[in-house]
């Protein structure tokens, strides 16, 4: 019963965190460079200091977004869509503001990236929902509607 446990307690935490850093290393790198107009080498360091954060938040962030996607209406795409984009935009912009902040972005480079961030979260909000609906899936978890605090099962 408790290796059963470990292993579904582990693929939450792999899945969660998969999805998370590779969609959003992507979507940072694209952010930091071509919107905040970041320096590659503090792309670099931004992208150094976020993985860590990433790992240590993804699977809060499964929980959270599962919570939030529990109160959407099941039926309803739009219902589903805000929901994904609420859940991300409240979440991840204020950790992408510090790890920017903490990558070197000061002034006008902080707040555009910091804009930049909230505009992606709600281009990238129910995209990144479903994605990780599918990386769950891989993992042999349950995609949408997952009970809060499940532990995938």
């Amino acid at each position: 019963m408790l290796e059963r446990l470990r292993t579904i307690v582990s693929r939450d935490f792999l899945a969660d965190t998969t999805a998370l850093v590779v969609f959003f290393t992507i979507a940072g790198i694209i952010n930091e460079r071509f919107v905040a107009g970041m320096a590659w080498d503090e792309v670099a360091r931004s992208r150094a200091i976020g993985a860590p954060l990433m790992v240590l938040t993804a699977r809060p962030y499964g929980i959270w977004r599962d919570w939030v996607m529990a109160r959407a209406e099941t039926s309803g795409r739009i219902s589903r869509f805000a929901h994904d984009v609420v859940a991300l935009l409240l979440f991840q912009v204020p950790i992408y503001v510090a790890i920017i902040y903490a990558g070197g972005a000061t002034g006008d480079a902080l707040w555009r990236g910091a804009l930049g961030a909230a505009v992606y979260m709600l281009v990238l909000g129910r995209p990144y929902g479903l994605w990780l609906d599918v990386v769950r899936r891989w993992f042999g978890l349950k995609g949408p509607g997952q009970k809060p605090m499940s532990l995938g099962g």
